[in-house]
């Protein structure tokens, strides 16, 4: 049973979720500020945190900056309809996915099954057991683990799935529908700035060609490749 930790002032909203992802199978505990929920995610006890932005004592934005500090567990973001500017922010602080309010129920049981899903994906067969080697990147799949140059690097779990994408087509460009798909879990909604701010924080954290340019490049009207050298 996956343990979801619910952080939001919403008590009313929050009761609802947490019924509804019980009877679904979620083994869900809910907290009130930013605070109490950065400490309670990095007890390390749940499989995911859903974060609201807007809460009292510490906002959604600085509760997910002190557990980025501390874990790369999954987390979906709860923001305002049409406030692009926190979406984005979350992103980059390391935030997998959003979901805007008001939603369903359902809709975030969803979202929170394509997150898991991803995150918890371990290879069935041999094959899968092997790293997978593009120049100097390595990833081993069934460790979530990824290395360039031989350093360790820390990947949030969508980075480290997108990245996952992108290396099994190195070479060739993937859509951002297609990464989408396969990196989310979810197709790509209209005006979704998810996988850019993604791949923008790849690009930091992945170290560049023997030329000095990024291992990962934007293909005009095709989507991201991969370079393999």
């Amino acid at each position: 049973m996956s343990k979801v930790l619910l952080i939001d002032d919403d008590v009313e909203l929050v009761g609802m979720f947490q019924e509804y992802l019980t009877q679904e199978g979620f083994d869900a505990r809910a907290v009130h500020d930013g605070e109490s929920g950065a400490a309670e995610a990095l007890t390390g006890l749940y499989a995911i945190a859903i974060l609201d932005v807007m809460m009292p004592r510490m906002n959604g934005l600085e509760t997910l900056r002190r557990i980025r500090a501390g874990s790369n567990l999954p987390i979906l973001m709860l923001t305002a309809r049409g406030d692009d500017t926190d979406r984005i922010v979350g992103l980059e602080l390391g935030a997998d996915d959003y979901v805007t309010k008001p939603c369903t129920p359902r809709e975030l049981t969803a979202r929170i099954r394509a997150i898991l899903r991803r995150a918890q994906a371990v290879p069935h067969d041999a094959s899968g057991l092997a790293p997978l080697t593009v120049g100097q990147l390595t990833m081993w799949p069934e460790q979530r683990r990824v290395a360039w140059a031989g350093a360790h690097l820390e990947l949030t779990s969508t980075e480290f799935n997108l990245l996952e994408v992108l290396v099994r087509h190195a070479g060739k460009p993937v859509s951002k529908n297609q990464l989408s798909e396969l990196g989310l879990g979810r197709p790509m909604a209209r005006f979704d700035r998810n996988i850019d701010v993604h791949l923008s924080s790849l690009r930091r954290k992945l170290g560049s060609l023997a030329d000095g340019r990024s291992c990962l490049q934007t293909v005009y009207r095709l989507g991201y490749q991969l370079i393999k050298e």
